[in-house]
């Protein structure tokens, strides 16, 4: 079903968009910083819960009889395969320029 697609294209976005608020936030001149670190947690527990939601997702609609269970296994396997591929995209450049800062 499209529920699970339209999961995957849902799971970047909580971390998008308090990543750049963190970012807006901690700009601020009366800042601490405290806030920021708060947003970025926010992000990353709800990407987190869309992650976990879009591999539970096909299961409990297999177990509900809306879909069959191979299905299940591919759009596990699929979904597996996207977070991924995200994952080891972010983990190469995040090194690349982790590098180049020269601390």
């Amino acid at each position: 079903p499209l529920l699970v697609v339209a999961n995957y294209l849902l799971t970047p976005l909580p971390n998008a968009i308090c990543g750049r608020a963190a970012s807006f936030s901690s700009s601020s001149i009366f800042s601490d910083g405290a806030e920021s670190i708060g947003v970025i947690d926010l992000g990353r527990f709800l990407t987190g819960f869309l992650v976990v939601m879009g591999i539970a997702l096909p299961g409990v609609l297999a177990h509900s009889g809306i879909i069959t269970v191979p299905a299940m296994a591919m759009a596990v396997a699929g979904g597996l395969l996207i977070y991924g591929s995200i994952i080891c995209f972010w983990m190469f450049f995040v090194e690349e320029e982790e590098e180049g800062l020269g601390f």
